[in-house]
């Protein structure tokens, strides 16, 4: 596989994220090759997404990093139903500092995680095939994208936080998912704050997405 640095569709990251390395630079650029590549293998990202995959996947991942612009070195996150990686590849490649642990219950999913991860060289992300409320781990934040309604997701991961907080923000869920969410949000009786994603990007994309930030 080759690394295709002049794919377009990278300049949307480059735009809202200026001060990559060249490193970063390339790792982002390179998940245009190795995307669709195991796509074809295994179908992790639907047929029509693929296309938009640095629109609706990796920069929509991103929406996390523009909440949170820092985490400090050693920060351990999970990524519950991570799919095909996302959001916690795209934070991984832009946090090296920090330890991604990746999990879903789809094992072919985790398949694809760890090909993509190896590919891009990426020493700080974990993928293991088991489901959240079997971890017996301790994380500072745990992330994920619209796996299930907000009530039912905190209540497979509400003992899984670490006590002590050690970044700008105290521990807790860092879920992106869109459309109407005060009802969900009222059921769930949780105290959760509301994160447009069009304060960050301006794409039409984002007009109904949000960063759900619950402190835990």
């Amino acid at each position: 596989m080759v690394m295709n640095n002049m794919d377009p569709t990278v300049d949307i990251i480059y735009k809202y994220f200026p001060t990559l390395t060249e490193k970063q630079r390339q790792q982002f650029a390179q998940l245009a090759e190795v995307y669709p590549f195991w796509n074809n293998q295994i179908n992790v990202i639907s047929r029509k997404d693929i296309d938009s995959l640095y629109l609706r996947h990796v920069l929509h991942a991103l929406g996390i990093a523009k909440f949170i612009t820092a985490f400090t070195p050693g920060t351990r996150i999970l990524d519950v139903g991570t799919g095909g990686g996302f959001p916690g590849i795209p934070l991984a490649i832009l946090f090296p500092e920090v330890q991604f642990h990746l999990v879903d219950s789809i094992g072919k999913k985790i398949k694809v995680v760890r090909e993509v991860a190896k590919a891009l060289g990426l020493e700080n992300v974990e993928a293991d095939h088991i489901r959240a409320e079997q971890l017996d781990y301790k994380y500072d934040f745990v992330v994920s994208r619209a796996v299930t309604r907000l009530a039912e997701f905190t209540s497979w991961v509400r003992n899984k936080f670490e006590k002590q907080d050690r970044n700008g923000i105290p521990n807790g869920i860092l879920y992106l998912k869109g459309g109407d969410l005060r009802q969900e949000i009222k059921e769930s009786r949780l105290k959760a704050e509301l994160h447009p994603l069009s304060s960050y990007f301006r794409e039409d994309f984002f007009d109904t997405k949000y960063l759900v930030y619950v402190p835990m």
